[in-house]
């Protein structure tokens, strides 16, 4: 017996059938006698659906009741969840990340975590319990509910698999695994049995949309085990570790990403001196905002032209 935890998202979710579905899924994994911690994701368009809302109260939200509105997605799909595998005979029980003290700094909307207090879930599994956490948000030192930003399920998965020592973070999705590129773009394109971290960590910072890429490194530098699979129909999945495969005819390149999402800025006439692109680039990772490539060209005038890329989001 080993104890998985699975990450559902908004499409696996998205209707009162899938998420019975997904009662099912998870029944048959607990007669296989494993323990398992779920994370889901709000019901596919709740979170756009919350946000136009709010944008008809004011176009310019307060961020912390940004937070408190956009987690109650979660919280429905988690309670739901929990009356679906009630319904099977699965004894279970739901919390939001605050009640499983999730506990992340005060970026409202983009809160990273912290640490995990897990022996609320320890317990409920000692009883044999299905534990459903609301994934995408935690609670700061001042008792605020924040959110994680898009993608922060993944995130929330990974971070409670790390806290558990789980023995895998299996990530359920509308695609049965990491394929060489886009299938929708190439049809040819090829699924990926293994993959290491840097291989996805690179893969996801240019444009897969799979695996959101702060899920990645956290599984990186815990080491936790991921497989990506489909929530529609069976399969092997891709596994994602830190150990590569080893194969003689090994591909050099392992795939292909692109991203249709992303914006180039130059900024003209820079001094090329020491510190400057230190000043440039520092507000913005204060800021929580990634950069994902930068390009210095050095000119003849003792100036330099400093490009960057940042992401849509």
């Amino acid at each position: 017996m080993s104890l998985i935890v699975q990450k559902y998202g908004g499409t696996s979710v998205g209707t009162p059938e899938r998420i019975t579905e997904v009662a099912r899924r998870i029944r048959r994994w607990r007669e296989q006698g494993h323990d398992i911690v779920v994370v889901v994701s709000a019901m596919s368009g709740e979170t756009n659906r919350l946000l136009q809302i709010a944008g008809e109260i004011t176009p310019s939200p307060d961020p912390r009741e940004l937070d408190v509105l956009l987690s109650t997605g979660e919280q429905v799909t988690i309670a739901l969840l929990c009356m679906a595998l009630h319904r099977l005979g699965c004894a279970a029980r739901s919390y939001t990340g605050a009640q499983v003290r999730i506990r992340t700094d005060s970026t409202f909307n983009k809160a990273r975590i912290l640490d995990i207090d897990e022996q609320k879930v320890r317990d409920d599994l000692a009883q044999g319990r299905v534990v459903v956490v609301a994934g995408f948000q935690g609670m700061d030192d001042e008792g605020n509910i924040t959110t994680l930003g898009r993608g922060g399920s993944d995130t929330t998965a990974v971070a409670l698999a790390a806290a558990l020592k789980a023995g895998e973070c299996q990530i359920y999705t509308d695609v049965d695994g990491v394929y060489t590129t886009d299938p929708r773009v190439v049809p040819q394109a090829r699924r990926l049995e293994r993959i290491t971290f840097e291989e996805m960590l690179e893969m996801s910072s240019l444009g897969s949309k799979v695996l959101q890429i702060r899920a990645v490194e956290f599984a990186g530098k815990y080491d936790v085990p991921l497989r990506v699979l489909s929530s529609f129909e069976e399969g092997e999945g891709t596994l994602i570790t830190k150990e590569e495969q080893q194969d003689m005819e090994q591909a050099v390149i392992s795939g292909i990403a692109f991203n249709r999402d992303e914006a180039k800025l130059t900024i003209l006439g820079v001094p090329d001196e020491p510190g400057v692109a230190y000043r440039i680039v520092g507000p913005i990772g204060e800021a929580n905002i990634e950069l994902d490539m930068i390009i210095q060209n050095v000119g003849a005038d003792g100036t330099t032209d400093f490009t960057f890329t940042v992401h849509r989001s």
